[in-house]
């Protein structure tokens, strides 16, 4: 999940664009309030409040996975073919995106 503030919607459009272009992972995006929780809840959300644009790319972990920053959350839950397609797609729209 691509998330942005509405300052940074533009932004977020292009990594999707790329995103999707590097790789077959299924991508969904949103742009909404930064008052909404969770919204700005990670380093993004510095950038936001200097006037940069920034957006953040979840899992949604914290709301699906029970495991989520507890000592459960072990290396043999993680599914690294799956990994694998976002890291790479990722690696792509950055480098898409700094041309």
């Amino acid at each position: 999940l691509f998330v942005s503030n509405f300052g940074s919607r533009p932004l977020m459009r292009q990594a999707v664009e790329s995103f999707r272009g590097q790789s077959d992972f299924p991508v969904e995006a949103i742009a909404t309030f930064e008052w909404v929780p969770g919204v700005g809840w990670s380093d993004h959300g510095s950038f936001w409040a200097e006037g940069y644009p920034a957006l953040m790319v979840t899992d949604t972990a914290l709301y699906r996975y029970p495991h989520y920053h507890t000592e459960q959350d072990t290396p043999e839950k993680v599914d690294y073919g799956r990994l694998a397609r976002v890291v790479g797609g990722l690696a792509g729209m950055l480098w898409a995106l700094g041309r």
